[in-house]
């Protein structure tokens, strides 16, 4: 959409509000600012970018060191999502934070994350925060949105305790519902909402798995790589990473990055998707014949080579084989039950530890809502939207800072230029 401007209004700059200084409200407003735009960053708590400073221990996973498009999330159009991406691609974001934010970025070996020299998110957080300050962006923390919607000239927040704000254009970066603690609060749904915009289906992903078996609950502490696969009908998830036991259930990198299939199928109150473990990368071949083996040696003795022992125990018990039958006693039907447990171990669950401990939010505001290229929402002109309130996430890793990067940037850049008739 264009606007026919005025000669003074064509030179006069934007007034662009950005909601929420999380990662995709400070990069967004940060672009805007040094677009010109009279920039104004409201955050709900006092200092905002409580995600970036407890993101990878306190270390913040700035970004992947690869980026594999096939590995986001979405209900959407996932050309669409490609497009959002390629506005800023992985190599450019890297170019950003190492040459203008000066942040020199090093890979963890064998994870393929990306963190700063520093091994500290504050300075993740304080450069971009500066950064922004220094471009003119006027940051406001403790401040509530109660509400926006669009006026005859632009569009007004109403404001907690305080008179209203009015402006040209409005970014909505407020997050999901994730790790509420940290002030994510959904309300960026909630405006959408209110302005007639639908949503898809909101659930928490990357969050732990609950069970109640005592079998793998007995397991506490240990932390295994393996290959993790979760299945839900059409859904399906595959992860190679470890998985840790809890008293709880399941956590670790591999389980929170097929958690979404188990979530959906538990809010939609079914137990029938399952949780396979492939406990090696050996094959199968290799495995049968082992245990075809005439040796003296124990099952538990060979499955020691893949797993600790507490977990050997408890696969001998999965498959209904002691643990102590040497290889050349087993039967058949056991060696066939031992193959089972050992490449598609189904692992209990009854729930999961929800959006207290997800990592992000699934669903959201549908990428057919807005416009790519200004992540604008197509019914409502002057309101944009980026990062976590959009329904697209990723597996750990880097990947969801890097589309918050990337749609801010865009949406930033975007709210900050006028165009003219």
């Amino acid at each position: 959409m264009t606007e026919t401007l005025s000669s003074a209004e064509e030179h006069a700059p934007r007034r662009v509000v950005v909601i929420g200084a999380g990662a995709a409200g400070l990069m967004a407003a940060l672009f805007a600012a040094r677009e010109g735009a009279e920039t104004l960053l409201l955050e709900r708590t006092h200092g905002g970018g409580k995600k970036i400073l407890i993101s990878g221990g306190g270390r913040c996973n700035i970004l992947p060191a690869a980026l594999d498009a096939r590995r986001f999330v979405t209900d959407s159009s996932e050309n669409s999502m490609r497009k959002m991406l390629r506005s800023w691609p992985l190599a450019e974001q890297r170019r950003f934070f190492e040459d203008d934010m000066q942040l020199p970025l090093v890979e963890e070996e064998g994870t393929g994350k990306l963190f700063p020299v520093t091994q500290r998110a504050r300075d993740v957080y304080e450069r971009l925060r500066d950064a922004g300050v220094q471009a003119g962006v006027d940051f406001r923390g403790n401040t509530f949105v109660e509400d926006v919607h669009p006026t005859r000239d632009g569009w007004q927040l109403q404001i907690a305790g305080e008179a209203a704000i009015d402006c040209d254009r409005v970014i909505v970066a407020t997050g999901g519902c994730s790790i509420p603690k940290t002030g994510s609060d959904g309300s960026g749904f909630t405006f959408a909402r209110a302005l007639g915009i639908p949503l898809h289906t909101l659930y928490p992903a990357l969050t732990p798995v609950t069970s109640h078996n005592p079998l793998f609950t007995s397991l506490a502490g240990i932390a295994v790589p393996v290959t993790l696969t979760a299945v839900d009908g059409a859904r399906r998830a595959e992860a190679r990473g470890n998985l840790l036991f809890t008293h709880r259930g399941y956590s670790g990198p591999a389980l929170l990055d097929v958690s979404h299939v188990i979530v959906r199928a538990a809010e939609e109150q079914r137990q029938d998707a399952r949780l396979l473990v492939r406990w090696t990368e050996e094959t199968e071949e290799q495995w049968r014949t082992r245990l075809q083996a005439s040796s003296s040696g124990s099952v538990l003795s060979l499955l020691r080579r893949i797993v600790p022992e507490r977990l050997a125990v408890a696969l001998c018990a999965a498959a209904d084989v002691p643990s102590d039958r040497t290889l050349h006693q087993l039967r058949r039907e056991e060696r066939r039950r031992l193959l089972d447990v050992i490449f598609r171990c189904p692992l209990p669950w009854n729930g999961h530890e929800g959006y207290r401990k997800a990592e992000v939010t699934g669903g959201g505001v549908p990428l057919s809502e807005v416009r790519p290229a200004t992540m604008e929402s197509r019914a409502h002109p002057g309101l944009h939207f980026c990062g976590e309130v959009l329904d697209v996430f990723g597996p750990i890793g880097g990947y969801n800072f890097s589309w918050a990067w990337a749609t801010a940037r865009t949406a930033g850049m975007a709210a900050a230029r006028r165009s003219v008739a």
